[in-house]
């Protein structure tokens, strides 16, 4: 009886002392309870949940965005930035960023300090839009936006999640840093370009160089085409670049899972929108009647960076599925991602990419170059030349021009394997090609023939699969068209 009292006494404690320490995690907010109750939850946080915990675990980037937000007030009367709307945005923004960490420190806000992302891509923003006066507002602003983005998103997604790192079915994961290292040197060589570009569309220069055409650089930065945008289309591009390159900083090597919102959003930025802007540099010589050197050269980056993002976002996308079917919304995959049972993640092959003798190649996982898609490349690029070597115009000049651009867009984009069904969108682009001499008049007889002849190749090179290094979780058979492929005599 005794014994049964005491441990009826020892039982009432425990439950007493549980019940205590939960009533005192709930009314306490101080750091050692708060660790504690992480501790006793974080098995069953969701990673969308612990990166909204994490900026009220790990305060000090906070401080760092209140001396952001001081430096724009106080720069704001002293750089003279000649412009009511500038200068008052400047106060304004400082001010927000000061508030934002208040209620990140002091109230414990994950959404606080995620809202003060937004704001520093505002302030990347802002300056184009009130096409600022002065190069130090646009500077200033700019570069401050950069380093809020960097606090208070960057810093606080940094950690390690546990959990499997490599999709199911997949030979590697496409999320590694060495896998977006050249996504953020792409982007930061696309941003330095498109800030210089947007310095003399908002007059803080006279001149933009050109080693190979000239002035063209100039006349496209002030064509009506560019003046037909309401801010600077230069400025645009650098926003959209630095984005670009700060999303490749965001979370760690299981971000495919983890943060499937920053995945889609880094896709769309590049994918569509990357494509949109190759668009605009292709049209160039049609609707200015010149090329850019450095607008050339941020298009083909663009185009190589749509390449190397796809895998990892069919990643993304296959997990995505997998969440719903296992009974999630949409929306809650979506913002929340999750993780994969150990003996589910997919199989590294380092016995057949050996890191050690080969580091230059790992980057470029899930994209080969086969000889086909190369001499298509080739082909894109002579058909954009072949109007100065015939000396056509008209319609057969723009046709050259638009569908050797489109070429090589389209089969650099191939050159992804997940993507690389994209081939056959050369098919209709070289019939055309082929067509056209036809349709216009006054065409040189050899520049007929020359089409013709680069229109049947392209369709010849375009219509191999070529050979595949990954295997991406079943993916395979949508990126290559399988059934098409077997049904074609030429592929290999």
């Amino acid at each position: 009886m005794s014994d049964d009292s005491t441990h009826d006494s020892i039982d009432e404690r425990t439950a007493d002392t549980t019940d205590a320490r939960k009533r005192r995690l709930r009314a306490d907010g101080g750091d050692r309870n708060r660790d504690e109750a992480d501790r006793q939850d974080g098995d069953s946080m969701r990673p969308g949940e612990m990166m909204l915990k994490h900026p009220t675990a790990e305060i000090w980037p906070q401080y760092a965005i209140v001396s952001l937000g001081i430096w724009l007030i106080a720069t704001a009367p002293a750089l003279g930035y000649e412009s009511a709307l500038v200068f008052w945005n400047s106060v304004g923004s400082g001010l927000v960023l000061v508030a934002l960490a208040g209620l990140t420190i002091f109230r414990e806000s994950g959404y606080a300090n995620y809202a003060n992302g937004v704001v520093g891509l505002w302030l990347v923003f802002a300056p184009i839009v009130f096409w600022a006066p002065t190069a130090a507002a646009y500077a200033n602003s700019g570069l401050v936006g950069i380093m809020v983005i960097t606090f208070s998103v960057l810093i606080v997604m940094r950690s390690e999640m546990d959990g499997p790192a490599i999709p199911p079915g997949w030979s590697y994961n496409p999320s590694t840093g060495t896998q977006r290292a050249p996504l953020i040197a792409l982007g930061i060589f696309g941003f330095v370009a498109s800030w210089y570009m947007a310095a003399f569309q908002l007059g803080y220069i006279g001149s933009v160089w050109d080693p190979i055409y000239g002035s063209g650089s100039e006349q496209i930065l002030t064509s009506k085409v560019s003046e037909a945008f309401p801010v600077s289309d230069a400025g645009l591009g650098a926003v959209a670049y630095s984005v670009e390159a700060l999303m490749g900083f965001m979370g760690d090597r299981r971000r495919w899972r983890t943060m499937p919102w920053m995945v889609a959003f880094f896709g769309v930025v590049v994918i569509p929108l990357g494509f949109v802007q190759v668009l605009l540099v292709i049209m160039q010589p049609i609707m200015v009647g010149t090329w850019c050197t450095l607008c050339l050269l941020s298009a083909f980056g663009m185009l190589w960076m749509i390449s190397l993002t796809v895998d990892e976002v069919v990643a993304m996308g296959q997990y995505l599925v997998r969440l719903t079917r296992q009974g999630d919304s949409l929306w809650t995959a979506f913002w929340m991602g999750g993780t994969i049972p150990e003996d589910e993640s997919g199989v590294d092959e380092p016995a057949s990419r050996p890191i050690g003798e080969s580091p230059a190649r790992e980057p470029f996982w899930g994209v080969s170059i086969p000889w086909t898609l190369l001499a298509a490349m080739a082909l894109g690029a002579w058909l954009m030349l072949s109007p100065t070597v015939f000396g056509t115009t008209g319609l057969m000049a723009d046709s050259s021009h638009l569908a050797g651009s489109l070429v090589v867009s389209f089969t650099v984009i191939a050159t992804a394997e997940p993507a690389r069904a994209i081939r056959f969108l050369n098919v209709p682009l070289a019939a055309w090609v082929a067509v056209a001499p036809w349709l216009a008049t006054g065409v040189p007889t050899l520049a007929a023939i020359n089409a013709v002849v680069a229109g049947a190749l392209v369709v010849l090179l375009s219509v191999p699969r070529g050979s595949f290094e990954d295997r991406y979780g079943g993916w395979e058979r949508y990126a290559t068209l399988e059934t098409v492929d077997r049904l074609n005599p030429l592929s290999s």
